[in-house]
């Protein structure tokens, strides 16, 4: 039987080559270079990556993210659905106005009312395709993104004429929720919202379509729209009918408007019109219109 004291050695009994041997060991371990972890390497700079060079002049992105994130109902062709092969003029001016500055650009869709709502709140950091007149207490950038022509479109049967507010006393007025059309337009919507006999307010991510039928059905008499995006509509739908243009009442540039409640926005906003800036003086600002049939106004 083997006892316990005999099956260990006491310290002690260790030879002495043996003890000198563990030493060296130990010795060359706590000398040696430790190994980087694998798979927490330092990411590299995109700048400097495939052997390209910093451009000092360049500004940096204002967040550890580099990704800025835009929002709005499709606007087509200004800004259309998200994640599509053509996402709108808008859409494509804020992507490559941004990666100029490394910054990256998210595109979603939602109510235009909720778009506004989340951005104001921070939740988004800007939305895309704004008057001033939308959101005046946004933060808006000194270049435009676009421009818009405001007309108004009835049933194609419809013989009604545009003589000014007062021509739509007995008519009924359709509107998106959270729009601008007009500071006249405005007006006349806010004193009459709660009469739906006077204006009627639509919702939801494709209003658009929603106000084409009930043009169609005789459910409402005068839509205010941008007279781009009503047309794009039109070739791209299946509709029955094409409304009737009443009248021109309104030209607008539109921007992309960056949100009150990020201490970024007027860095942000800056970056865009600097890029906006350089896009048109390349050229690159025309290149990404003519896929859409426009040019610059």
């Amino acid at each position: 039987m083997i006892t316990i004291s005999a099956a260990l050695r006491p310290i002690g009994q260790i030879t002495m080559p043996k003890l000198l041997i563990t030493l060296c060991l130990l010795a060359l371990t706590a000398c040696s270079p430790s190994e980087e972890p694998v798979g927490e390497q330092a990411p590299q700079n995109p700048a400097t990556q495939n052997g390209e060079t910093s451009n000092a002049t360049m500004p940096s992105p204002t967040r550890p993210d580099a990704v800025v994130t835009i929002a709005a109902d499709p606007w087509c062709p200004h800004n259309c659905t998200a994640g599509s092969p053509d996402e709108g003029y808008a859409v494509d001016i804020a992507r490559e106005a941004f990666a100029l500055s490394g910054i990256k650009v998210q595109y979603v869709n939602m109510s235009w009312a909720r778009a506004l709502q989340q951005t104001e709140s921070g939740h988004i950091d800007a939305v895309v395709g704004a008057f001033v007149s939308d959101a005046p207490n946004f933060v808006f950038p000194d270049q435009a993104s676009g421009y818009s022509r405001t007309a108004l479109f009835t049933n194609p049967e419809s013989d009604w004429q545009w003589e000014g507010i007062e021509s739509l006393q007995d008519q009924t007025l359709m509107v998106i929720n959270g729009y601008s059309y007009s500071p006249e337009i405005d007006a006349y919507v806010d004193r009459h919202k709660d009469d739906p006999a006077r204006v009627l307010v639509l919702s939801g991510t494709s209003p658009l379509n929603r106000a084409i039928e009930l043009l169609e059905q005789g459910r409402s008499d005068v839509f205010p729209e941008d007279q781009a995006v009503m047309n794009w509509t039109i070739r791209n739908s299946d509709h029955s009918i094409v409304p009737r243009q009443a009248a021109m009442i309104y030209e607008s540039p539109f921007y992309i408007a960056f949100s009150p409640a990020k201490s970024d926005s007027p860095k942000l906003s800056k970056l865009l019109s600097q890029g906006i800036i350089k896009l048109r003086e390349s050229g690159k600002f025309e290149q990404i219109l003519a896929p859409y049939g426009l040019s610059q106004p």
